[in-house]
């Protein structure tokens, strides 16, 4: 690559990667694109990673984190330090080929209006399936990654998505400005789909390139079914919602919640689908128990999500029959999101 070729930040979030970070970093140094500004940002590990960081990647500008800032409040300290007109978010247990972040670039590139690009995730320890190529989106609020364990060969065309998943995406810096970065609120899970819509509803638009690929460790965090998990996946759709949302897609996507319950009752009764999977290891009563909490932990929210809805609004650059259009080009069934792993 050229001098004169623009500087890309790599933010690298890091809780507890003891396992896994050391391997993310080597393919972020591998890549084949320059120059590059890595920055990792430790959120309070207590296992040891950041002794190993500062041991083994010395040059590698490290910013160390008092407390647990959650995804969004750690990647958005990494956002704030970095210099770069391009930033990538990326997840301490993905690994990116030697060619990820040139693919990466070169598509943001092709309109000026694309504010993201989505790269191809693959599930680290599967044989070619996809984690997300993209993510689709709910008329609730959920989302979900686009393709999802299906084969990696059937995403092999580049093309615009609804959004990327934030455990590998490239930013166009003059759109975070735009938009702000992640709700530091959500604390985990959702915050790359409350970006993603805010920015398309000020006209920005994400590309897709599948030859920018990733493999990933999935949810080996938080666990793959957990309380917390259970609990912030759908306490933040909701935030999603009321956020960014007009208002008859607001109240249309009760009926959506409704039936997509139904379909998770349905998994949790028959084994099938992530509520399946969390029964397995957990009772039915416990999944009742999380979906009471997150309604009640919802009114003392409203306030805080209505100001900011407000906000988002003043920002809207496109008309509400636009929004419904984006449902609908890169929405998925309630019974195909309730049902899939």
């Amino acid at each position: 690559m050229a001098s004169s070729s623009p500087l890309v930040s790599v933010v690298v979030l890091n809780w507890n990667g003891d396992r896994v970070i050391e391997a993310c970093l080597r393919s972020v140094q591998a890549q084949t694109y320059h120059p590059l500004e890595v920055i990792v940002v430790d959120n309070a590990s207590a296992d040891g990673s950041v002794e190993l960081i500062r041991s083994q990647f010395s040059k590698i500008r490290l910013i160390v984190n008092e407390t647990n800032l959650g995804f969004g409040g750690g990647n958005n300290v990494g956002i704030r330090a970095s210099q770069g007109k391009y930033v990538m978010v990326l997840n301490n247990d993905a690994q990116v080929h030697p060619q990820c972040i040139e693919e990466l670039k070169e598509s943001i590139e092709k309109d000026e209006r694309y504010g993201a690009c989505a790269s191809k995730i693959l599930l680290e320890s599967s044989d070619n399936l996809i984690d997300a190529a993209g993510i689709v989106v709910c008329p609730d609020g959920l989302s979900i990654g686009r393709g999802r364990l299906e084969k990696g060969e059937g995403f092999d065309r580049e093309t615009e998505v609804f959004f990327g998943s934030g455990c590998a995406c490239l930013y166009r810096r003059e759109m975070l400005e735009d938009i702000g970065l992640y709700d530091e609120d959500f604390f985990a899970y959702a915050e790359d789909t409350d970006l993603g819509w805010r920015a398309r509803l000020a006209g920005w638009k994400c590309t897709y390139n599948p030859k920018a690929i990733v493999y990933h460790v999935h949810s080996a965090s938080s666990g793959e079914y957990s309380h917390l998990k259970a609990f912030f996946v759908e306490r933040n759709r909701i935030w999603v919602a009321i956020k960014n949302f007009p208002l008859p897609l607001l109240l249309l996507g009760q009926g959506y919640t409704f039936w997509r319950y139904f379909w998770q009752a349905f998994g949790a009764l028959t084994g099938k689908g992530a509520a399946g999977r969390f029964t397995r290891q957990f009772s039915k009563l416990e999944l009742v128990k999380i979906l009471i909490s997150v309604y009640l932990s919802l009114w003392k929210s409203v306030p805080v999500l209505l100001q900011k809805r407000r906000e988002i609004q003043r920002k809207k650059r496109i008309p509400s029959r636009d929004v419904y259009r984006l449902v609908r080009e890169f929405g998925i069934s309630a019974r195909e999101v309730a049902l899939r792993e």
